[in-house]
Parts: structure tokens; C-alpha cells; sequence
């Protein structure tokens, strides 16, 4: 069927649709509450279309569609769908990783605090997203000297040793009846005031604990009490605190030059900020400021993210409704969206849109147009190579071999389109074969992100494997014609051109400057993937080695007996009284033990 007459047919209820271009690929994706009108809207003269829109359309190829049930099933739906396909003509955000959140587990009998990066609805409380992260490590190194409260994950049924935690006294340890319940819970109850913000609350705690103390006499504990007063003060006034009754908010700036955007979102919490993000995006004029904001709105908090009680903007975003009441989905309770025109929230949202006009000039006055156009002349490239992706082998002694992949594209490394291999099909040392292995399984990985240009890292050799690997592979970018390659190498710093060509890259300039900054990169992402598997082989427990003693009975022989070499000492009537062994495995266990 052709793609007029599918539109014609299509049904007119809500859904979503996606228009596809050469290779079957998704072009965009896109939502509407009566998808035959929607789509009627692109099969226009091109005259009546705006740029974009024009562009895509002449890339069409065909249209599919879904139909949901209401608007706001749509909007979930595309967001995946956009996550998923990543489309050329949609708003996408390359940094799509989740942020970290501290987590303070409050449905568990002994309430601890960790790190995640996935919300799930348990009971516990959430603190943050802490953007960048640092500000997060450096709260929870703060908490850890300040407020004992436990950082195992044992379930506690049971009671054990005290651990170093104890002895350093920064737990409780309430595995071992240390502390009572309704004491720990008050600890806990400090960390959450403290996260929250909370401070008079929390001071106030901590000064009628230290004045209890004193009165009892024990003035040893009530001087702990008072540094940890000083210290969370300290903390609290190095803070950027903005306006304690402004709760949790996030500004959401803007900045286009009706080509390229910029979103800068600062992320306060409790009155205070924790965190601002800048997000660059390509190719997205043709949209307006109210249909780009939804865009990134709908994107942004479509990841594991709690969002605000209220989002700050300059203008309303599109579909204004249906955003509202999936934000109200996502968090539990209503989320405001408000366009703020004096006061406090006005000056942040003033802040936040000069501070993405900012970032903009500072990513254009970066720009790499002049430094890949430098690189096609001097590596006498058929193209200006707008992606390059690099490869290097890392192994010792043919042990643990271990490749590695990374991306760059716009003048930055595109960190989730990494990748690390283990070397599988190659015995000892052989470097091309490990080189062929890593470009055959990465490249057939990363699909229609294969970039314009490849680097290894080595020589002709090298160079000669990569080209072997494309060609038998038919490996092709999006256009259809293949990548371009080369090879780096080192002492002195030169390249190696498809024509075997040598090309100095000692003389400083910019171009030779990226690629041995992207050279450098593959080559400590690959040493480090390595030392981390060595390291792992190194530390590997004696008892993983013993058939029969898996996860569970590990745990259990180390949470009995402490360390290994309290296993091997052990008798067999010690052991086979430990939940889930019985004489035989006892046995076993130390017969291999005693073996090693």
C-alpha cells in the first residue's frame, strides 16, 4: 500500500505514528489525537510545510502507525519510542543515562542509605538527582563521618560480628544488638532532616541530644554531638542556597539561533541548588519555543527521574495538559508549570536563560567544523568525517584480552555508545585477530551508528586488518558507502592513511591534536577495562573455585566464620550446621580448602 493511501485509511483516534526513510529507518516519531488529520498535515505542497517538515518529507519513504486508548498513553509511548529509535528530525537528548539519587530505605527494619539510579516505589525516600554526581559523593563522605547509620546490606535476621565499621565508629552495628531500634531510627531520622534541608529541625535534634548528655555526664559523647553541630553547619553554609520556601523546583532555560539549541535546567531542592545540566541539540530549527520545550519536558523526565513539585519556563509548552497530567503520573501528585513574570522564580528563570545563551556561544566557539575539515585535507579523506569511532587491544601476555570502542561526535565523546569486548575466539598473542574480532562484533553492535571515520590504534598492519573486516562485512554508513579508516601510532605520533600514506601528527596542530586525544581515550578506556579484570581475577575468593558452594553458601560461611582462613581451620561438624550444608558438602569444602 502506498504511503497516501495509508494515511487515508489510517484510524482517527489518538496514537502515535513514525515516518521511515531509506533502509526502513525512523525518521521521526511523532503523537496526535486523531492520527488521520495529523498526518494529513505533512502530505501538503511543500510550499505550506516549514523547513523542517519540507526536509523530512522528501526522506519519507513510508508511515506507521499505533493507536492508543488516549492522548496520554501517546505521549508515554512516544517518549519510548524516541528513546528507543533515536530519530534524525525528533528533539533527542544523547545523554540519556539516569541520575543518581540517594536512596534512605526506610521499609527496611534497619534503614540504610545508598546510591541509585532507578526509582522504584518501596516505601524508601529519595534524595536528589544530583547533577553533576560529585555533589552527591560528597554528602554521602559527609554522612558516613557524621551520622552512623549502617552501609552493609545483610539482612540482619541474624546476629554477627561487629565489621571494620564499628571499630572505626561509624556504625552502630546493629547486626550485633548494639544499638536498640528506636535509637537507630532517631540516627536515621537525622540523615533525612539533614537531606531535606531541614535545619532548624535537625539542629534543634542534635542540641537537646548534646544538652542530655551533659546533664548524664557524659561529656565524651555530648562533645561529638556538639562537633557534628559544627560540622553540618559548615556544610550548610557553603551551600547555594537560594530561597528555603521555594521547596523543589526545576528551571528550565532556552537558547536557539533558530538552527542549534541549548536547555540549561538548574535542579534546586529544598531551596537549595544540587545541581545544572546543559543539554545541546542539533538541527532543531523549524520548531517553536513551546513545541521544542515540550519536546525536551516530555524527553527529559521520560528517564528514571522524580520530577519537581514545580517546573519553572519562560514560555508554556505545547499540549500544555497532557504534559501536566503525565508529570502528575510520573510523580504520584501534581507538578506545576508556571511562567513566572517577577519575584524570586523570575530572576532564576532570567538566570537559567542567560546561562544557556552562555553555554551556546562557548559550544559554538568550539565548534570542530574547522578541525575535520583540517583532517580531511591532510589525511586525504574522500569526506569531512562529522563521527569518528576508535578501536584498541589490550591484553598481557595473551590474558584477559580485552578490546575497546569509543564514539565522538559534535566535539565531545558520545559515552554511551562505548563499548568493551572480551576477546573470545583468540588464543595467546595475536594482535591483528583480536583487532578483527573487536571491529566485527562492534561494528555489527552499534548498527546504524557506525562512524564516518574509523582509527585504530597501531599501524599498517592494523590498518590493513580493519580494512579486510569492512570490506567482507559490507559495513556502510546510513548513506551506503563504507566508513573511512586509518591507523595511529605512536613514537613518533603519526597517521596512516587507506593509501598507506604517512602523516605527521607531532606538529600541534588542532586536527592532529583530536586524533590523539581520541587515541589517548580508547587506549585508557581498553588498559583500565583490562586492570579491572586482573584485578577481579586476582581478588577472586577461593571458595568460588569449590563445585557446589555457590552465592548463598559463600555468604553464609563468611558471615559465620569471618574469613577464609577461619573456613579452612573450621571442622566438619562446624560447617555442616550452617543453614543449607549438610556433612557431605561439609566434606567437600574442606577437602578442596585444604587442597589450594
Amino acid at each position: 500500500m502506498k504511503t497516501k493511501e495509508k494515511v487515508s485509511q489510517a484510524p482517527t483516534k489518538p496514537g502515535v505514528y513514525t515516518f521511515k526513510g531509506p533502509r526502513d529507518k525512523v525518521l521521526y516519531v511523532g503523537k496526535a489525537k486523531n492520527l488521520r488529520n495529523r498526518l494529513r498535515t505533512y502530505f501538503q505542497e511543500p510550499s505550506r510545510l516549514d523547513a523542517r517538515k519540507s526536509s523530512m518529507m522528501k526522506l519519507v519513504t513510508g508511515v506507521s502507525y499505533i493507536v492508543t486508548e488516549n492522548e496520554l498513553e501517546a505521549l508515554v509511548l512516544e517518549a519510548n519510542l524516541i528513546k528507543q529509535y533515536r530519530p534524525r528530525f525528533n528533539i533527542v537528548l544523547r545523554d540519556d543515562k539516569n541520575y543518581p539519587y540517594l536512596k534512605l530505605t526506610m521499609a527496611e527494619e534497619w534503614p540504610r542509605l545508598e546510591v541509585v539510579r532507578r526509582i522504584v516505589k518501596d516505601g524508601s525516600i529519595y534524595f536528589g538527582p544530583y547533577v553533576p554526581a560529585q555533589s552527591m559523593w560528597n554528602a554521602l563522605a559527609f554522612i558516613r563521618r557524621n551520622f552512623p547509620i549502617r552501609v552493609c546490606k545483610y539482612s540482619l535476621d541474624r546476629p554477627m560480628r561487629p565489621c571494620i565499621q564499628h571499630q572505626m565508629g561509624r556504625c552502630p552495628a546493629p547486626c550485633a544488638d548494639k544499638i536498640g531500634r528506636a535509637e537507630y531510627l532517631r540516627i536515621v531520622e537525622e540523615v533525612r532532616l539533614f537531606l531535606s534541608g531541614e535545619r532548624s529541625e535537625l539542629l534543634k535534634t542534635l542540641e537537646e541530644k548534646m544538652l542530655a548528655l551533659s546533664e548524664e555526664l557524659k561529656f565524651e559523647e555530648a562533645a561529638r554531638i556538639r562537633d557534628r553541630i559544627s560540622h553540618i553547619t559548615q556544610v550548610w553554609e557553603s551551600q547555594r542556597v537560594v530561597s528555603y520556601e521555594l521547596g523543589d523546583i526545576d528551571v528550565i532555560g532556552y537558547y536557539t539561533d533558530k538552527t542549534d539549541a541549548v536547555f540549561d535546567v538548574f535542579f534546586i531542592r529544598n531551596g537549595i541548588v544540587i545541581g545544572a545540566k546543559d543539554f545541546f541539540l542539533k538541527e532543531i530549527g523549524g520548531l517553536s519555543e513551546p513545541e521544542a520545550l515540550h519536546g525536551f519536558i516530555e524527553l527529559f523526565y521520560a528517564k528514571e527521574i522524580i520530577p519537581p513539585d514545580e517546573l519553572i519556563v519562560k514560555t508554556k509548552p505545547a499540549e500544555l495538559k497532557n504534559l501536566r497530567t503525565w508529570l502528575k503520573t510520573k510523580k504520584g501528585e501534581t507538578v506545576r508549570i508556571t511562567v513566572p513574570r517577577d519575584g524570586k522564580k523570575q530572576e532564576l528563570i532570567q538566570m537559567a536563560l542567560e546561562n544557556a545563551e552562555v553555554q551556546f556561544q562557548s559550544r559554538r566557539m568550539s565548534a570542530p567544523e574547522e578541525k575535520l575539515a583540517s583532517l580531511k585535507e591532510r589525511l586525504s579523506l574522500p569526506r569531512i568525517p562529522r563521527s569518528i569511532g576508535a578501536f584498541d587491544v589490550s591484553t598481557t601476555g595473551g590474558s584477559e584480552s580485552v578490546g575497546a570502542f569509543v564514539y565522538w561526535r559534535d566535539n565531545e565523546f558520545v559515552k554511551e555508545l562505548y563499548r568493551h569486548v572480551r576477546i573470545r575466539a583468540v588464543p595467546g598473542i595475536d594482535d591483528y585477530a583480536m583487532m578483527d574480532e573487536l571491529i566485527t562484533r562492534t561494528l555489527k553492535n552499534l548498527g546504524e551508528n557506525i562512524p564516518d571515520l574509523i582509527v585504530i590504534d597501531g599501524g599498517k598492519g592494523h590498518l590493513e586488518t580493519a580494512r579486510k573486516v569492512i570490506t567482507s562485512n559490507s559495513f556502510t554508513l546510513t548513506g551506503g558507502s563504507p566508513p573511512m579508516f586509518i591507523a595511529v601510532a605512536k613514537d613518533p605520533d603519526r597517521a596512516v592513511t587507506s593509501s598507506t600514506s604517512v602523516v605527521d601528527l607531532e606538529d600541534g596542530d588542532p586536527a592532529s591534536l583530536l586524533l590523539k586525544r581520541i587515541r589517548d581515550e580508547v587506549h585508557r578506556f581498553a588498559v583500565s577495562f583490562h586492570r579491572k579484570l586482573r584485578d577481579r581475577k586476582l581478588m577472586e575468593s577461593p571458595l568460588e573455585k569449590v563445585p557446589g558452594i555457590g552465592k548463598k553458601r559463600r555468604f553464609e560461611l563468611l558471615r559465620v566464620f569471618g574469613s577464609i582462613e577461619a573456613v579452612r581451620n573450621a571442622t566438619v561438624d562446624e560447617i555442616r550446621k550452617i543453614k543449607g550444608f549438610n556433612t557431605k558438602v561439609a566434606e567437600d569444602l574442606l577437602r578442596e580448602l585444604r587442597r589450594q
